[in-house]
């Protein structure tokens, strides 16, 4: 396993690193949950990524059992906020009241005192944003949180946020990416980089999608992400006939070059310099080490104009608002 220095942090992050968004927080049983985490640390894998809001609790539940039993500095760890925790409609997003408590109840549920990174879920365009950057250089402050990062801001939030607090307030960005998925090529990936910005990237396998397995035509296999209601929620935005399909013309690729089509994928992302680690989910152990085989591996010249010929026109290259994301700024 190959590690990553994240953005302007002292962080080092393994290339490849374990998310539990649709798997942890209830897609997957215990005892599952356990074996792949002690899997990822077998693997060299030492970040981990969720969030308050997966499960509501369920997934950093789970690994706060487990990773409570490693050593604190073994990891690097990682949790969100804004999304909703309950149904009262005030408790969700990024006012300062809603940071502090869901830190705090966050830092519960992991059993730890303090989390590397804590990252704003989605940008709250209803609160201004200097309240929600003090607020979140307030966590920092206390110590419950070593260093900062956002997921899904658009090129103008990151902006603001850069111009009120300076470049050193955030070090990760974290936006869906993909051979499928291209878009934060087109605006993210430079802007960040200039303010020493990474990159730490989700479904960078589409969700399943570009292990080959799902077929244009044919019904999802049984036991698949796609085959279960709890991990299928954003099935729409990787899965069609036109992605399959490219996919399809990327096998025999990925055979020529004698690996497999997730060691294909992973090393794609990890060919930019831009991104610190590709976040991946697995249900099975094996899947863990499966994914930290891309770790180190380069592809050719050759290979890549390859893949973007298999590709075609099915990936999403131009900026796209990602779920639950919206535009605009408020200011004080």
């Amino acid at each position: 396993m190959r590690y990553r220095t994240l953005g302007s942090s002292d962080l080092n992050v393994s290339e490849i690193s374990l998310g539990s968004w649709l798997t942890y927080s209830g897609g997957v049983e215990a005892d599952a949950t356990r074996a792949c985490t002690e899997a990822a640390f077998d693997a060299g894998i030492n970040f981990f990524d969720t969030a308050n809001a997966y499960g509501r609790g369920a997934a950093e539940t789970a690994w706060g059992e487990i990773l409570s039993a490693h050593p604190r500095d073994s990891y690097v760890l990682a949790t969100k906020v804004f999304f909703p925790m309950s149904d009262d409609p005030a408790d969700q997003g990024l006012a300062p009241a809603q940071i502090a408590k869901q830190i705090d109840a966050s830092l519960t549920r992991l059993r730890t005192d303090y989390v590397d990174l804590y990252q704003a879920h989605r940008f709250d365009p209803t609160v201004p944003i200097e309240d929600t950057l003090e607020a979140f250089q307030k966590v920092v402050e206390q110590g419950k949180a070593r260093y900062l990062g956002f997921s899904e801001w658009t090129p103008e939030q990151i902006r603001a946020a850069v111009d009120i607090a300076g470049p050193d307030l955030f070090v990760s960005s974290q936006p869906q990416y993909s051979m499928l998925w291209q878009a934060p090529e087109a605006e993210v990936f430079d802007l960040c980089a200039a303010d020493d910005i990474s990159q730490i990237v989700w479904s960078p396998l589409a969700q399943g999608v570009l292990t080959g397995k799902y077929k244009p035509g044919q019904p999802v296999p049984e036991g698949s992400r796609f085959a279960s209601a709890d991990m299928a929620v954003s099935q729409d935005l990787v899965y069609s006939d036109a992605t399959l399909e490219a996919v399809q013309r990327l096998v025999p690729l990925a055979e020529e070059a004698g690996m497999s089509m997730v060691t294909l994928a992973l090393a794609w992302i990890l060919r930019r310099r831009e991104v610190a680690s590709a976040i991946v989910g697995a249900s099975r152990p094996e899947q863990v080490h499966s994914n930290a085989a891309a770790s180190g591996v380069e592809l050719s010249d050759d290979l890549l104009k390859a893949i973007d010929q298999a590709l075609g026109d099915a990936p999403v290259t131009e900026p796209t608002l990602a779920p639950a994301a919206r535009t605009g700024v408020k200011h004080r």
